[in-house]
């Protein structure tokens, strides 16, 4: 029963008419569940939609829960008791309890979470987590940089110019919006000390956003070459079965 199961959730191959129907049926349930979100006033319709779309994500949670050591690295019993601690099983918990009535209706504004139900069927989904859990270092390596510039320079400005900040929070978001080079205004310096603080941030920012993204195009780059390659090694493997068979065939003939 539990290959059946995972058979359903997990095989993407084509021919696997149930498999597709299921993604189908998880997906459109993900969507339509967000529908009542777009409006501000509660009709009854939507208990009745909130209803029918919990149990059949409610039921997939269980169903990937019940197949993880298959997927997972651990063995029995640890696979089980890890995947509530996943990424996507704790987004996918998120999203379904508010309508279990385990959170207050105050944080139903969780289940624009269930959008990740239709990514995670996605293949270029798939492709873009795997470029990151690959270049996972590499990111986490830049994300020290900048959130060790961004404390930085928010501690300079702070000194610089207590009367311009009030708490050192204001000078964190200051410091943040300038070395992503949004820059909203709200907040600025004024003596010569921070304006140049504030243009080394927006310099050094372009950087730090430049790094991440050529990391993450070139995975993504090389993970679409690889699996480009999968595809036609299976369409080789494919072709040469087929050919095999109409040869046996001609020599029983």
């Amino acid at each position: 029963m539990r290959h059946t199961i995972y058979s359903l959730i997990f095989n993407k191959d084509s021919r696997n008419w149930a498999g597709r129907a299921y993604e189908a049926m998880v997906s459109m349930a993900a969507v339509i569940s967000i529908i009542p979100l777009m409006f501000k006033t509660w009709h009854p319709i939507f208990d009745t939609i909130d209803t029918f779309t919990l149990y059949i994500l409610f039921l997939d949670y269980i169903m990937r829960w019940m197949v993880h050591d298959f997927r997972s690295r651990y063995g029995k019993p640890w696979a089980f008791i890890v995947y509530p601690f996943t990424p996507m099983a704790i987004v996918g918990l998120l999203c379904i309890l508010p309508s279990l009535g385990l959170l207050d209706q105050t944080f139903r504004i969780l289940r624009m979470f269930r959008i990740f139900k239709v990514l995670q069927y996605s293949r270029m989904f798939g492709l873009v987590v795997r470029v990151f859990e690959r270049e996972k270092k590499t990111l986490l390596s830049v994300l020290f940089i900048a959130v060790g510039y961004i404390f930085i320079s928010a501690l300079a400005m702070f000194t610089n110019e207590p009367e311009t900040f009030d708490t050192f929070y204001d000078a964190i978001y200051w410091a943040t919006t300038a070395l992503t080079t949004v820059g909203y205004g709200d907040v600025y310096p004024v003596s010569d000390v921070g304006k140049m603080i504030s243009m080394v941030s927006s310099i050094f920012g372009i950087a730090v956003i430049a790094l991440p993204a050529g990391i993450v195009t070139a995975g993504f780059m090389e993970e679409i070459n690889s699996v480009i390659k999968e595809d036609d090694e299976k369409e080789e493997e494919k072709k040469d079965g087929s050919d095999k068979a109409e040869e046996t065939e001609g020599s029983e003939t």
